[in-house]
């Protein structure tokens, strides 16, 4: 009990120490130099102090070691509970790091009603960050009504921040027009923001707005430029961009070998037209040996990312029987999976099927109900078989004038 009553009275007498604004500052100092040089340790001991003698910013800090697990085991619980100490006291990155475990669920659970109450805490005292999350929020409808104008009232507010994000996603919003009047030249001059930052995602939408003339005169020299700054960052949509370039020598001479070279770091990637191209490539032969092999693989890879395009070549491959044995049944599975896109070219060819009896029963009814459906969008195929059915009166009553 002697040792107990001394322990207990000495801690006593060191939590009625008050520190000196002196002391606060040489142990913050020291436990951030300790924090720089990745000395967790000491900077807890350090903050640990401050924390308990109700430093807000310390008592932030350390939630960031616990959430974290800088020189402790990371530890949600705790972290929370020294954000919660600090956020009392108005310390906004305490309020916003709360917002995150509660938009994340880490160690509570997920809640984007009280997500956004804290962000909004942070945010009204200029947390760039927390203005950019609460956008977010409001973005896509988590924990509050959809809502574009609020998004891009908080985005902007992070974006003149300089928050790159921000300024990305603000070049987004008047690009698309949503929650304001669609302005390409503003949407030019965020994204500039953005990519001057190195973000690859402005610096490939800059590219898209020279290559298709949108706010800008159409310049594909300037479109290259800033797709070669994403793709030089692994952007695999701008490395698939210079690859179309290079194809269909827009801003640069036509060469095949580096278009498929673009591609290819693309669809590496996963990315599903990059692939889809070089199935072309390797189908036409240009720029490398014609090989309906290495084509199939490609767009086999391509379609099962559910792309359209090449769930329709793969059927003609089939169909032709094109580096496979010939073979309808998987040619009608291949263009169902691309006519279910709406993809008229082979609601058109399943029509074809049908009207043949090629891999499945002759069946003019289903023939028809093809050709209605990709002549709606326009097939001029589609438009003409569907004239011949009622001109011959197949599956319909003959009707002149409908066939015309």
């Amino acid at each position: 009990m002697k040792t107990t009553l001394c322990l207990a009275l000495l801690l006593a007498a060191s939590a009625a120490h008050a520190l000196s604004d002196s002391e606060k500052e040489t142990l913050m100092t020291a436990a951030q130099q300790a924090y720089a040089q990745q000395d967790y340790a000491t900077a807890r001991e350090k903050w640990q102090t401050l924390a308990e003698a109700g430093d807000a910013e310390a008592q932030s800090n350390l939630g960031i070691l616990y959430g974290k697990g800088r020189g402790v085991a990371q530890d949600y619980g705790q972290a929370r509970a020294w954000w919660e100490k600090a956020a009392a006291q108005g310390d906004a990155d305490a309020q916003h790091n709360l917002g995150i475990l509660y938009d994340n669920g880490w160690g509570i659970a997920q809640d984007y009603g009280q997500a956004r109450a804290w962000y909004e805490k942070s945010a009204a005292q200029g947390n760039a960050i927390a203005q950019y999350n609460l956008s977010d929020l409001y973005y896509k409808g988590l924990g509050v009504p959809q809502d574009y104008a609020k998004a891009r009232e908080w985005t902007e507010k992070s974006a003149i921040q300089g928050h790159a994000a921000a300024q990305f996603n603000l070049g987004f919003l008047y690009e698309n027009g949503q929650g304001i009047t669609q302005d390409y030249g503003q949407a030019r001059s965020w994204y500039e923001k953005a990519a001057a930052q190195d973000v690859a995602q402005a610096q490939n939408n800059l590219g898209v707005l020279y290559a298709e003339g949108r706010g800008v005169a159409q310049d594909y020299a300037q479109a290259r430029a800033w797709y070669e700054k994403a793709a030089a960052q692994g952007h695999a949509q701008a490395q698939s961009n210079l690859g179309f370039l290079y194809e269909n020598g827009q801003g640069v001479t036509q060469d095949y070998g580096k278009a498929r070279a673009w591609w290819e770091k693309a669809a590496a990637q996963g990315h599903a037209n990059a692939q889809y191209n070089l199935g072309v490539l390797y189908a036409n032969g240009q720029g490398v040996p014609q090989d309906y092999t290495l084509a199939r693989a490609w767009y086999e890879k391509a379609a099962a990312q559910g792309d359209a395009k090449a769930q329709f070549n793969l059927g003609i491959l089939y169909n032709a029987g094109l580096g496979v044995a010939q073979d309808y049944g998987k040619a009608r599975a291949w263009w169902e999976k691309a006519a279910a896109q709406g993809y008229a070219k082979a609601q058109h060819n399943l029509g074809v099927l049908y009207a043949n009896g090629q891999g499945v029963p002759q069946d003019i009814a289903q023939a028809r109900m093809w050709y209605e459906k990709a002549a709606a969008q326009g097939d001029a195929k589609a438009q003409y078989n569907l004239g011949v059915l009622y001109g011959n009166g197949q599956g319909v009553p003959k009707n002149n004038a409908r066939a015309r």
